[in-house]
């Protein structure tokens, strides 16, 4: 009996050594995210052309007729005719709520991916934007609404069969120019090796040259439409996206998220340098390519649906660090709720920003909010911290 309880006293205590990472400081996180969220989504359902009161909004929101409807589930995640439904339901569901949705998304994968990057750079201030994958991402979509805008007509009718057409094939088209941009940073930073100065250092060269060749794939374009989708594009937007975004980057954000969490030890591990992760018996190059590429996936995922929504990647990582500490199972999991928390606040902002500043009806791209925002909080943290840099 004494060794039975023994055993059973040793399980629980290896139990609740596996979880001790769940820190109060986590949870607090992961509650004021929620909130945040709760809150933005409301705002967000309750405001538009069609304007109804927020208990309409959430009554509508938490209709049981369309939660609990599996043909509605089926034409939101795979596309096809949706069911009768109340117009305040059709508005909130099927215009208003992919927009909140597309923001979670966007906010948890450019949130994992800077911090993903920042551990495998080992540099604190490493984003997918700093180290040139935003840039390369970005470059593709351009040259396919720029360069290759009279395709939208052909691609479609070409694999019509396969029910796929060129806006499906952004995500696709995305992680091309962001693994080919970091694919340059890694051969340019290779020598012997790579080092995460050289990395930064080679990511802001790819960077400033493929912001350069955005700039002038604009002298090419004839058509206004393409110029401001591409303007859109470049700035970051989530105007107007509807369940299809969600389509396009759900089947991404699982698989990307579900490796990000798997990775968080060895993500701990790259932390404590070269020598002691070779020592612990990882293969410092592969681990840090393959990291990568999950880092790069998500960002490109992101990249498709909203564009270039610059600084989440950046101060995301920063904020939940602060809070939580740099052991990367908090990280990671601190960012998930706290990435979206920003973008459906920065998205409140861009949607309702004019209308109380100005009176006007016209929204901003939410790339601006987010930039408005990351400036100064890393001017605070500048003044704040003497050092900045290495982890």
């Amino acid at each position: 009996m004494a060794s039975e309880s023994t055993t059973v006293t040793d399980s629980m205590s290896r139990r609740r050594r596996a979880f001790d990472w769940l820190s109060e400081s986590l949870w607090t996180v992961v509650v004021g995210s929620l909130l945040v969220i709760a809150g933005g989504t409301l705002v967000q359902v309750s405001n538009g052309a069609f304007s109804t009161t927020p208990v309409e909004a959430w009554q509508a929101l938490v209709n049981p007729d369309v939660i609990f409807n599996l043909q509605s589930w089926q034409a939101f995640l795979l596309g096809g005719e949706l069911p009768e439904m109340n117009r305040q339901s059709l508005i909130v569901w099927n215009m208003r709520l992919p927009r909140v949705i597309v923001a979670v998304l966007v906010g948890m994968n450019l949130a994992v991916s800077g911090a993903i990057f920042q551990a495998v750079t080992r540099n604190e201030l490493a984003s997918p934007f700093i180290l040139g994958v935003s840039s390369g991402a970005g470059l593709m979509i351009l040259l396919v609404l720029v360069v290759f805008s009279g395709a939208t007509l052909v691609i479609p009718y070409v694999v019509g069969s396969l029910r796929l057409g060129i806006s499906s094939l952004l995500p696709i088209i995305a992680a091309l120019g962001g693994i080919g941009a970091f694919v340059l940073v890694y051969a340019i930073a290779w020598k012997n090796g790579t080092s995460p100065v050289r990395l930064v250092l080679a990511g802001v060269i790819v960077g400033t040259v493929f912001q350069s060749l955005q700039t002038g794939l604009f002298f090419f374009a004839n058509d206004i439409g393409v110029v401001q989708s591409a303007i859109a594009w470049t700035t970051g937007s989530l105007t107007g996206v509807e369940w299809e975004e969600v389509r396009m980057a759900l089947p991404w954000t699982i698989p990307v998220l579900v490796l990000s969490v798997i990775s968080a030890r060895q993500l701990n591990v790259l932390l404590l340098g070269e020598r002691t992760a070779s020592s612990l018996g990882m293969n410092v190059e592969r681990m840090r390519f393959a990291l990568s590429a999950v880092a790069v996936v998500a960002a490109a995922a992101s990249i498709a649906v909203a564009g270039i929504v610059g600084f989440v990647g950046l101060i995301v990582p920063h904020m939940v660090r602060n809070i939580v500490g740099s052991d990367y199972r908090r990280l990671v999991i601190g960012c998930l709720f706290a990435g979206p928390a920003l973008m459906v606040a920065a998205d409140v902002g861009a949607r309702l920003g004019l209308m109380v500043l100005a009176g006007s009806s016209e929204q901003m791209p939410v790339g601006i909010v987010t930039g408005l925002l990351g400036g100064p909080y890393f001017l605070y943290l500048m003044r704040k911290q003497d050092t900045m840099g290495e982890i």
